[in-house]
């Protein structure tokens, strides 16, 4: 362990770290392209498409509990074979669904096409998480590395959803044929993400990256905090309305135009990066002046009442709340995808992390599932402001799970997860 502290105190190995890091970043980033570009319009195309918004929420569950629960098979896998790689190559290959989804107009072919998308997803992520917390986490903080990876996450994600908004304003119209367009112009990003994940795989394997980073740690357990902190996420999450949901609402009320829709999702992105990366050096700030490692949860303080006050702004008829819900959805989202990944690498061992990344990305999906399936059906039997009551209960209950979470970090003291 002394001898990888020395390595990672050097500046030479500190570079070649974050160029690894930032790599990531460019795979997540032309990743994202592709999946939040079609995410900014599935709710759209969908609606053009004749599918109610039961339909379309139960789908979104579904697709979002595939790609969330799956992932404590691909991370069981990835752990027991250490076959990171070959699971984050398919993972992002099944990345060729979205353009596919220009090709039809066949609900059942569209809905596969997604879960499919989805599912992809799932293979990939814990691997790809386990490699990047075994690369910088004595080398960097965590949160500042899922912070970086955030925030050019969210390159891709604002482009994305650009493309869309090109194809609308270069052919003056917003019909089906526009969306199909959108889609298929999507697969250049596929040759891009293919390309990046070669390169990033090359550049670890020549400096041996992981290998130098690999960690030793006592025990091999889950801890308490761990499973409260999976608690706390089901809850928030589940009353966290989807953004299918609220795409669906906007167009088919008319409180945006469709270009504007897309558009504002995109800002909704670049929002998500700005957050990420102040969360992830928060949240490292926090663990350095507390001594604690576990004290960068803390930073979810503010998740429940930010997340409750979403529905109210974008369900409703008025434009301007609808864009300032938006910008908070972009907020909440941010500081879930930095302090999610920088968690659980600071509350598990790394021979049980993948593990913990399927587990709790399985709590995550579940909570997807059953949460956008409830707002779906509520939606088209309810008047549409209804949903936030949902919200408000279940973030009433989050946060009471996370006072507990709470006295459980401060009674851990200054004690680093073994």
């Amino acid at each position: 362990m002394k001898s990888t502290q020395t390595k990672a105190s050097q500046p030479d190995f500190v570079k070649s770290v974050i160029a690894v890091i930032v790599l990531f970043g460019l795979v997540s980033c032309f990743g994202d392209i592709i999946y939040e570009g079609a995410r900014s319009a599935n709710g759209q195309y969908f609606n053009l498409l004749a599918i109610n918004a039961t339909t379309v929420g139960v789908i979104y569950g579904i697709g979002e509990f595939l790609g969330y629960a799956l992932r404590l098979v691909s991370g069981k896998i990835s752990d027991a074979t250490g076959k990171h790689w070959t699971m984050i190559f398919i993972g992002y290959g099944t990345l060729i669904v979205v353009p596919l989804m220009g090709l039809t107009t066949s609900i059942p072919v569209l809905c596969a096409l997604f879960l499919l998308e989805r599912i992809g997803k799932a293979l990939r992520n814990p691997p790809k998480d386990t490699i990047l917390s075994q690369i910088a986490q004595n080398a960097v903080g965590t949160g500042f590395v899922f912070g970086l990876q955030e925030a050019l996450d969210q390159l891709g994600a604002f482009a994305g959803p650009m493309v869309f908004t090109a194809v609308f304003l270069s052919t003056g119209q917003e019909t089906l044929e526009s969306y199909q367009l959108g889609y298929r112009v999507l697969f250049f990003a596929f040759i891009l993400v293919m390309a990046a994940v070669w390169i990033a795989y090359r550049r670890v394997r020549k400096y041996d990256l992981t290998h130098q980073e690999r960690i030793n740690r006592q025990e091999d357990r889950l801890t308490g905090t761990f499973w409260l902190y999976c608690l706390f996420t089901f809850l928030t999450t589940f009353g966290f309305v989807a953004y299918s949901i609220i795409g669906f609402h906007l167009k088919a009320q008319g409180v945006l135009p469709d270009a504007s829709i897309t558009a504002f999702y995109s800002i909704a992105m670049v929002v998500d990066a700005g957050v990420a990366l102040a969360i992830g050096r928060l949240y490292d700030t926090i663990k350095k002046r507390t001594g604690n490692r576990q004290a960068g949860l803390l930073t979810l303080a503010f998740i429940p009442a930010a997340t409750a006050i979403i529905p109210f702004l974008t369900l409703g008829t008025h434009t301007a709340a609808a864009i300032a819900g938006l910008i908070l959805y972009g907020v909440v989202l941010g500081t879930h995808e930095t302090v999610m990944r920088s968690a659980i690498a600071d509350l598990t061992s790394f021979k049980k992390r993948g593990t913990a990344y399927g587990i709790f990305n399985a709590a995550y999906g579940l909570a997807f599932l059953a949460g956008s399936s409830v707002m779906g059906v509520m939606y088209d039997h309810l008047p549409a402001l209804s949903i936030g009551l949902v919200t408000v209960a279940a973030q009433a209950a989050a946060l009471a799970v996370f006072v507990l979470l709470r006295r459980r970090v401060h009674q851990s003291g200054a004690v680093e997860p073994r």
